[in-house]
């Protein structure tokens, strides 16, 4: 992903394009392929020299330890897919240590409207 001076000067050059390329040709594609729209627009603000406050609401699916600020955070949207399924999206299943081939037992909690997912005793 590009920053400072190479962000700006690669960004102008492409300014006659849709945005999503831009940030595209700049490297702000997540690993999935989805435009990293909001990383990108952050990187600009900071290379034109304004500092923003990070409040933990970084849209990106890893979390870097560089031990400068938070560094990218997980927030994830899903929404219940044409078959019924509901994704819940690797970097929570990586969050709470889960592994592939764990099971577990869903709880459903009406009145809260959360879903439980308690492991199974192996």
């Amino acid at each position: 992903m590009l920053e400072g001076k190479a962000l700006l000067d690669r960004a102008r050059a492409l300014s006659n394009r849709p945005e999503d390329e831009i940030a595209r040709a700049c490297g702000y594609v997540g690993p999935s392929g989805r435009v990293l729209k909001k990383s990108f627009y952050r990187a600009l603000v900071a290379a034109k020299g304004y500092s923003m406050p990070n409040n933990g609401g970084g849209r990106t699916s890893a979390s870097r330890s560089s031990g400068q600020g938070k560094g990218m955070q997980a927030e994830f949207r899903t929404r219940v897919h044409g078959n019924g399924n509901l994704l819940i999206g690797h970097a929570y299943t990586r969050r709470l240590g889960l592994e592939p081939g764990q099971e577990f037992r869903i709880e459903i909690h009406q009145e809260t409207g959360s879903i439980w997912l308690l492991p199974l005793e192996e």
